[in-house]
């Protein structure tokens, strides 16, 4: 993959308006889990409703993936990521209406993060199809990357606007607020620009599972799609970002101050080394996008999260998290340009769903390994147990992408 110039999907000027309101459709998804984890967190004290959080909020992605990218494949990706964009609002007005009523019960926040999860799959597959379609090949690792960062600077513009949310508004009244930041992406939609038509002419039908299978045994023969498909499936299945649900509790562990103070820190110092990697790269452009440089950063961001969960000193903590962070954008942005960039363009959309499908579907199952085995033997010991496991599975992928790489 070669790298592209600085910041070159910038050039584009449906490119950066897509940019900005990815930023505010990225910060508005995070200032609601801000809002929500905190008020759930304090009412129910449950790490196994964490554990739901993450189930729910990732399982869609496992079942739905692929069909959402051969209908992006299909019919307008556009419209498609506008209904994600409408289920969002949903899911905000909903947290409202029960924050103000105060009959908030656990089945209704499973109903709403259920609700907010298949809104997440109605839009990643689809919005990295249009970043296709806005910049071209040339330009994508650029696009994805800017996109990375774009999703870090709303995590990490998100605890502060809804710090400053909760303290003006108030909760209830913040999180219905919060639902106008998700307009502009469904308004600019609008005119967006609109992709050559004979392309999706070509492009098949929509099978449901034959479509899973067709998919699997397309990139089978491909060596560079499949190894980043199993490092996104092994990534999320072990860790993903389970560990966000569980901050609260981390920050009480951690026992430094506030610890809504503390919460916020944490999961901005996760967001602000994601966001320092997006621009060393964009303004570096000279790290080369391979399958074992992808898997190696990966190795990276598991021993630093290893060391997150073993440790009690509060600065240390939130070090090992930038450094997380830093890790995670770059190999995750590497192995998702270099998917784009080698799938085939008739099948371009359930190649990308199969491959969100593993990134992102495959977090659920971290709500497990993480959210629902730390209510058992707690957050730290089942954050550092995925953790190692997870670098033991990198070790072997590695080794058999070397081989298949000299074979």
């Amino acid at each position: 993959m070669a790298a592209s110039g600085s910041f070159a999907a910038m050039k584009s000027v449906p490119y950066r308006l897509q940019f900005i309101a990815y930023v505010l459709a990225m910060m508005a998804d995070n200032i609601e889990h801000v809002i929500s984890y905190w008020v759930v967190f304090q009412k129910f004290h449950s790490p196994t409703l964490g554990g739901f959080a993450v189930l729910s909020h990732w399982l869609p992605f496992l079942l739905f993936s692929v069909a959402v990218g051969g209908l992006a494949d299909r019919f307008d990706p556009r419209r498609i990521i506008q209904c994600g964009m409408l289920l969002f609002i949903v899911a905000s007005s909903g947290w409202g209406f029960f924050f103000i009523t105060d009959t908030i019960q656990m089945w209704h926040a499973m109903l709403l993060l259920v609700i907010h999860g298949c809104a997440g799959v109605l839009w990643q597959t689809p919005n990295q199809l249009l970043l296709y379609d806005l910049v071209g090949p040339a330009d994508l690792p650029s696009a994805v990357r800017l996109n990375a960062m774009a999703r870090y600077l709303g995590i990490l513009v998100g605890p502060a606007v809804g710090g400053v949310i909760m303290l003006t508004l108030g909760p209830s009244h913040g999180i219905i607020f919060n639902t106008l930041f998700y307009l502009p992406m469904l308004l600019w939609l609008f005119w967006a620009p609109v992709r050559d038509k004979s392309i999706a002419i070509r492009r098949f039908a929509v099978r449901g599972l034959a479509d899973i299978l067709l998919t699997i045994r397309a990139i089978g023969t491909q060596p560079v799609l499949s190894a980043m498909t199993w490092l996104a499936g092994l990534t999320s299945f072990m860790i993903g970002n389970a560990y966000h649900a569980q901050m609260p509790g981390f920050a009480g562990d951690l026992g430094r101050g506030d610890p809504g103070v503390s919460y916020s820190v944490l999961l901005a110092a996760d967001a602000a080394g994601a966001l320092l990697a997006g621009i060393a790269l964009e303004s570096w452009g000279r790290l080369k996008g391979t399958p074992r440089t992808a898997i190696t950063l990966a190795m990276l961001w598991s021993i630093a999260l290893l060391g997150f969960a073993s440790v009690r000193i509060y600065p240390v903590a939130i070090g090992l998290l930038f450094c997380a962070g830093f890790f995670e954008l770059s190999f995750n942005t590497m192995a998702q340009a270099l998917v784009q960039l080698n799938a085939p363009a008739d099948i371009r959309g359930r190649v990308v769903g199969l491959y969100n499908m593993a990134g992102l579907g495959m977090r659920a199952f971290s709500g497990i390994t993480v959210g629902l085995f730390g209510a058992a033997i707690g957050i730290h010991w089942s954050l550092g147990l995925s953790a190692a496991v997870l670098l033991a599975l990198l070790l072997l992928l590695s080794q058999r992408a070397a081989r298949k790489a000299a074979g």
